[in-house]
């Protein structure tokens, strides 16, 4: 039974003391749910503060991206182990805002899921296809690449524990969401796909949908059998409504 996990990714906002502020509250509205896995990400310089907020609580620490090396002559990067020591147990690789901006590719996205095992954090990947490509209908193809490239040559339990999440990019911070029947029908073939590339570790692994979920659609998504969570932008800044996200009825 693949646990739900509710993944909040704070993307380029919030002061660390508004930080402080939104983790308090949350650790407060959801210190009664057990049945769903809750994690984090604010911003680098917010990860200290949010840590010492949350510790001992059932929420999670992530980051939003690293490097694939521990040190270095990387200015301006965050390293796996810093990461680990800042109290982070899942960092997001690969969102779609990296590819677009940061020219992320399937390459760097599997050396650093190598990186995040490696210092024993979990790796939360994302996966997308435009409105471009989904014109086109070649989401499938893209998806395929983008889960065949960036989650190869994974060993032993790194292949089962990792989290992948499914962006539909066209779908983020638009309003727009895919239906239910969209949404599951890709996440169905990135579950076939793995358990192609790793056997067996397909039905294990958890798959997140991070397409604009909110309050109002996250019970008709959840209820998809191949959608075990979400990866939440907007609405995951918001103390209230992240918390119903988190205490949605499967």
């Amino acid at each position: 039974m693949r646990k739900p996990l509710m993944a909040g990714n704070w993307k380029m906002n919030k002061t660390i003391a508004e930080s402080a502020d939104l983790a308090k509250a949350l650790k407060s509205a959801v210190s009664d749910v057990s049945a769903v896995e809750i994690l984090i990400c604010p911003t680098f310089t917010s990860l200290a503060a949010v840590n010492a907020e949350i510790k001992g609580t059932n929420i999670k620490l992530g980051a939003q991206n690293l490097f694939w090396e521990n040190k270095g002559a990387f200015t301006g990067e965050i390293s796996p182990t810093m990461l680990k020591d800042a109290g982070c147990s899942f960092v997001l690789i690969g969102h779609s805002e990296r590819r677009q901006y940061f020219g992320e590719t399937d390459e760097s996205v599997n050396k650093k899921t190598k990186a995040a095992f490696a210092a024993e954090l979990i790796p939360v990947v994302c996966v997308g296809e435009t409105l471009e490509e989904r014109e086109k209908n070649i989401t499938f193809k893209v998806i395929e690449k983008q889960v065949r490239n960036g989650l190869k040559d994974l060993h032993g339990d790194c292949a089962k524990i990792v989290v992948i999440a499914y962006e539909p990019v066209w779908a983020i911070g638009t309003g727009k969401t895919a239906s239910p029947d969209q949404a599951q029908e890709v996440h169905a073939f990135i579950r076939k796909i793995y358990d192609d590339m790793y056997k067996g570790a397909g039905e294990q692994i958890r798959i997140l949908y991070g397409g604009s979920v909110k309050p109002d659609n996250v019970s008709t998504l959840m209820q998809q059998p191949d959608i075990d969570g979400g990866l939440v932008g907007g609405a995951s800044l918001d103390a209230d409504s992240f918390t119903k996200l988190a205490k949605f009825a499967k």
